[in-house]
This record gives C-alpha cells, sequence and structure tokens, in this order.
C-alpha cells in the first residue's frame, strides 16, 4: 500500500461533501500514520479543502489486529466504495462479501470508477451492500419464474415440503404436498 495513493483516495472521497465519511482500516500502524501525513500535505491543495476538512473530521484510521479482523470490519460496514491495496489480497478477496464496488491495488483509484473504467458508479450506500448490488439492468426487468414439478419430482421433494410447512404452522400448504403424494400413491397401487 502507498499512503500517498490511499490519502488522496480517501481525499477523494471527503470532498463530496462535510458529511462524507471516509475510513482507512490496515494491520499496519505505520501506515496509517503515513496516511496521515500525506493527507495533510495534499488537503492544503484542494479547492474543496474546507469541505474535504469537515468530512475527514467525520472519518476514522483504523489499525486492527490481523486479516481476519480487516474482513469483519469490512463485511459489517459494508462500505459503498472500497479500495484493497494490501499485501494479502487474495484473502480479502476471499472473504469480503459486503461492498458495492471494489477497487484492487495501488494503481485503481475510485476515481477511475467515477469516470472511465467502466464499473457500475449506482451503488448501495449506507451499509445497504449487505443486502444489495449496484443498480443495473436487471433492476429495471421484471422477471417470471416457472416450474414444472413431475409427479417423480414431487415423490423426491414432497415431504421435505410437508415437514417445513409444518414446522412453519402452515397446514394448507402441507396439505396441498399431501392430496398429491396420496393421488400419487393410489395410482402407483393400481397398476
Amino acid at each position: 500500500a502507498v499512503p500517498e495513493f490511499i490519502a488522496s483516495d480517501l481525499l477523494s472521497q471527503a470532498e463530496h461533501g462535510a458529511d462524507s465519511q471516509v475510513l482507512l482500516i490496515t494491520d499496519n500502524p505505520g501506515i496509517q500514520e503515513a496516511v496521515e501525513t500525506s493527507l495533510e500535505s495534499q488537503i492544503r491543495d484542494l479547492p474543496r479543502q474546507e469541505i474535504a476538512r469537515k468530512a475527514i473530521s467525520n472519518s476514522r484510521g483504523i489499525v486492527l489486529a490481523n486479516r481476519e479482523a480487516l474482513v469483519d470490519l469490512v463485511n459489517t460496514y459494508a462500505p459503498e466504495h472500497l479500495i484493497i491495496a494490501h499485501r494479502e489480497e487474495d484473502y480479502l478477496l476471499q472473504h469480503i462479501q459486503n461492498a458495492g464496488s471494489v477497487f484492487l491495488g495501488n494503481y485503481t483509484p475510485e476515481s477511475a470508477g467515477d469516470y472511465a473504467s467502466g464499473t457500475n458508479h449506482t451503488l448501495p450506500t449506507n451499509g445497504y451492500a449487505r443486502q444489495y448490488s449496484g443498480v443495473n439492468l436487471s433492476s429495471y426487468s421484471k422477471s417470471i419464474t416457472y416450474q414444472r414439478i413431475a409427479p417423480e419430482g414431487l415423490q423426491c421433494i414432497g415431504p421435505a415440503v410437508e415437514t417445513m410447512a409444518k414446522a412453519e404452522g402452515l397446514q394448507a400448504h402441507a396439505n396441498a404436498v399431501t392430496l398429491r403424494l396420496r393421488a400419487l400413491e393410489k395410482n402407483l397401487s393400481k397398476k
């Protein structure tokens, strides 16, 4: 991770508005210190310095014990944008499940996603990446699902459906399957 790059990425998000929040999470205390130094030198040259300073005051640098703690925090926080510049990128990619858009490596700034790299930029904010993906074409499409269960298929899954329906206290759901299974049994016994 290059501290100057990290500071520039944090500031690129901080300049959006005084109520913005950016987080630096790391398992390396030296990175946090170097980023803080770089933030101060870079912020001085920004036209939106006042806005960025207010946002930075809402923000945090957090040093965690290990990569597992990094994953836990990211998955809980569910950031809109996540930049991974870490020596264990592969591990983090395998375990992070909640982020709107992920930018990998030192040469993938989030601002490239805003303007040029082609990724979706309508992303879930406020932790909604735990439940939702970015808005895309399928967000505006209507889909219909279709099912046809063969008699043999219902005989295979029917008992599980009956058990789950009864466990939920939905006897009519169970009965809809039970009646069909009985009819299938009668048909088989006639043969």
